[in-house]
């Protein structure tokens, strides 16, 4: 089988799984956070060292793709930008991210290996897909409406995606445990604008490139994010009798 065979038969797989992931979180939230507290789940790592292992695999590999390129990438310019913003979002979640927990609990290892793993495959079909086997770009596509509309898309996405992890972070005090309600920004209307942040990040970048990966990108994090936000509103809501009632789990006054 080719390379190519075989990215095709990744990409489809990848669907299916996607598919399987979405059905099962709707469930039960995945094992880890507020979600994996007081549960056994074998064997754990602290959560710093987690999502370092778990996000660090994505740079790897999509870093890889570039250097590993049939043709120079760094000649196309929508490329370069492509690395970038991919670089921007994991090189943050896999190095800066973790050091500023100021508590986490540790993660069940079987939750950081499925990450490892959907990372690295992930950082591959998009790396390989854009350096490779797609149909390239060339500068012309710096001005195609695409570009900058996926492009705007992601900036939009990883500016709500940050400002709500700051405020996240900083609701605990040095020392504090347990959790608090969240207020200001998007947290007025959501509960989870972190995760409407990423979806929005991830759809710009399907946008921007305009490519199959990138697609199957998007509907994996829906997969994987839209059942954790509804987990999320329901555990606020059970957890805090004066939590606000219009907010919604995901999307603004909708959802």
């Amino acid at each position: 089988m080719t390379e190519a065979r075989a990215f095709d038969a990744l990409l489809a797989a990848m669907l299916v799984v996607a598919a399987g992931v979405f059905v099962y979180l709707l469930a039960r939230p995945a094992p880890y956070g507020r979600h994996g507290e007081g549960k056994a789940w074998g064997p754990a790592v602290p959560a710093r060292l987690a999502w370092i292992l778990m996000e660090s695999p994505s740079v790897i590999s999509f870093a890889a793709c570039y250097a590993l390129a049939p043709r120079p990438p760094w000649a196309d310019a929508p490329l370069v930008v492509f690395l970038v913003l991919w670089q921007l979002h994991y090189a943050h979640r896999a190095f800066v991210f973790p050091f500023r927990l100021r508590r986490g609990a540790p993660m069940p290892a079987v939750v950081m290996a499925s990450g490892c793993a959907f990372t690295a495959l992930n950082g591959y079909l998009n790396g390989r897909g854009l350096t490779a086997f797609g149909h390239g770009y060339g500068a012309a596509w710096l001005a195609d409406p695409r570009f900058w509309a996926g492009t705007l898309l992601f900036a939009a996405g990883y500016s709500i995606n940050h400002h709500a992890d700051r405020i996240l972070l900083d609701l605990r005090r040095p020392g504090e445990t347990g959790y608090k309600i969240p207020r200001g920004g998007l947290y007025r209307w959501i509960s989870c604008p972190n995760y409407f942040g990423e979806i929005i990040e991830w759809t710009g970048w399907a946008v921007a490139t305009w490519s199959l990966p990138g697609v199957v990108f998007v509907i994996w994090t829906i997969a994987n994010l839209f059942p954790r936000a509804l987990a999320h509103h329901r555990w606020y809501l059970a957890k805090f009798p004066d939590y606000p009632k219009e907010r919604r789990a995901l999307v603004p006054f909708v959802l």
